[in-house]
């Protein structure tokens, strides 16, 4: 089994690091007349228009990102509108910007790295209250959905997922996909780690909009990829099936896929005129794929507690704001003025309301590779420079005593700027959270899957980061950084780790100076 071959996931891993010398021999540059459209469109499909007119969802945001919903036996079928509102407030086009030089950006609900959108989502239904049997695109660009396949095809995705339970109950299963090149013009081999963390980003959207309309969802990222790759009609090299999202349940389970899926042979509008191959991304992708139903039921089954040491440093405990004084902003008001901060003050953030956001990111993940919810393949580590009431310097983050131990006091503004690739965000937030791995035990127990496993939890955790700061009017970004000089700075405690994703957090800056 090609998966539990761990020396392609550490041969990937190591050879996408970024380190001060790598960034400035690199000879890559950006082709502008070359550039991916960052939309796929299906020229010929059949598409159906979303309607606009949303529910107006009252649960708050903190409650929905701070929330996991607990297995029910309640029947929740999702109509189209509320379909629509799921797909809008998670992949949606939210706004429309143009720069200078007429360049035109359509921003979306979820962040992204360098507003390339690389992820692409597809829908795998029963028959909706509006809306027929099918398998459908997502077409952001015009809000449609597209039309691949009519009938019940989700016997296919239960099969594919060794009959995963969520599966089987749930009446809409979203795929989440990605177009290797749309990142891979920018950020290279690197990019196959940034589809994960778009994908969360997304997919933290996805829950907390699920959560607001009393929809269970889960993510199962075991499936065998070339079943869900035929039902979609995608290639498995330049598009890549990620993971799979069951929202709401229904008692009826789905019918018996079929012993041939037939070939899809829509066609799609080229992206760019050229695209420029990186082999490592197909050579990581397929060696982490699985290839029957008896190993993605197996790769399920390694799932293990992850032991943390005990702390030994001073410890500072959580102090969440008070639920009276809790912001009441809606899930849909939040996400629709989101936006990635560009320029962060120097101003502090209170420790109430960095521990609110911290609590409240990383109550859990419902995911096939998390079970029980509580446990996560990512450690917390945190630089502060400026909140109020506890000193700067170097953190970790206990989960389970709900604390922060500090590593080591004092003020580090110029090492996190450093850390985050030289970036001016990295430097000016008031905390910097940086999710780190043992990957040694990762990938001894789920195989070089366990790579994209770790990387969409973190894109999901980093993408409550993102809502839990807007929600209290705070601002955060995500960003890259020197892997081994990361953890070269938080050893001895981090010693062995990997360094995952980044999610910067403070108070915008409106204009310089401030």
């Amino acid at each position: 089994m090609e998966n539990r071959n761990i020396e392609e996931a550490w041969r990937y891993h190591n050879a996408t690091k970024h380190s001060y010398m790598s960034v400035r021999t690199n000879p890559h540059y950006l082709d502008w007349e070359n550039q991916p459209s960052p939309y796929k469109i299906y020229p010929d499909a059949e598409s159906i228009s979303l309607p606009r007119n949303f529910p107006d969802l009252k649960t708050s945001m903190i409650e929905a990102i701070s929330t996991v919903l607990e297995d029910s036996q309640i029947e929740s079928i999702p109509s189209l509108v509320e379909l629509a509102n799921i797909l809008f407030y998670s992949a949606g086009v939210i706004r429309k910007r143009t720069f200078s030089g007429g360049v035109k950006i359509d921003f979306r609900a979820a962040p992204c790295a360098g507003a390339l959108y690389p992820i692409e989502v597809y829908v795998v239904c029963r028959d909706l209250p509006d809306l027929e049997a099918g398998v459908y695109h997502f077409s952001s660009r015009d809000f449609t959905l597209k039309n691949l396949r009519k009938g019940d095809w989700r016997g296919v995705i239960l099969n594919a997922s060794g009959n995963e339970k969520s599966i089987g109950e749930a009446p809409v299963i979203l795929v989440y996909t990605a177009i290797t090149w749309r990142s891979s013009w920018k950020y290279q081999s690197r990019s196959y780690r940034y589809h994960f963390w778009d994908a969360g980003t997304i997919i933290a959207n996805t829950l907390a909009i699920s959560t607001a309309s009393d929809m269970p969802a889960k993510i199962v990222a075991g499936f065998i990829d070339d079943e869900v790759n035929s039902l979609l009609g995608i290639d498995g090299e330049g598009e890549l099936s990620l993971c799979l999202v069951p929202i709401g349940r229904n008692t009826a389970p789905p019918p018996e896929p079929p012993h041939k899926i037939p070939a899809l042979n829509l066609k799609t509008l080229p992206l760019s005129k050229e695209k420029v191959d990186y082999p490592a991304i197909r050579k990581m992708h397929s060696a982490s794929s699985l290839k029957s139903k008896e190993e993605v039921i197996n790769w399920r089954g390694r799932i293990s507690h992850f032991e943390i040491p005990k702390p030994e440093g001073r410890l500072f405990y959580l102090k969440e704001i008070p639920v009276e004084g809790m912001p009441r902003d809606t899930v849909q008001e939040v996400i629709a003025r989101r936006g990635s901060t560009r320029m962060f003050s120097h101003h502090s953030i209170t420790f109430q309301q960095l521990s609110t956001i911290l609590g409240c990111a990383t109550r859990g993940v419902p995911a096939d590779f998390l079970e029980p919810v509580e446990v996560s393949l990512n450690d917390v580590y945190i630089i502060i420079n400026a909140v109020d009431e506890i000193p700067s310097g170097s953190y970790f983050f206990h989960r389970e005593e709900k604390a922060l131990e500090l590593l080591k006091e004092g003020s580090f503004r110029q090492a996190s700027g450093y850390l985050t690739l030289e970036q001016s965000l990295g430097r000016d937030a008031s905390a910097v959270v940086f999710f780190m791995s043992d990957l040694n035990r990762i990938l001894e127990q789920f195989g070089n899957r366990g790579y994209r496993a770790v990387q969409i939890e973190s894109g999901i955790i980093g993408g409550r980061l993102y809502l839990g700061a807007y929600a209290l009017n705070l601002g955060a970004t995500g960003l890259t950084f020197y892997d081994d000089d990361v953890t070269e700075f938080f050893s001895p405690h981090a010693k062995g780790k990997g360094t995952i994703f980044v999610v910067a957090l403070g108070v915008p800056a409106r204009k310089r100076g401030l």
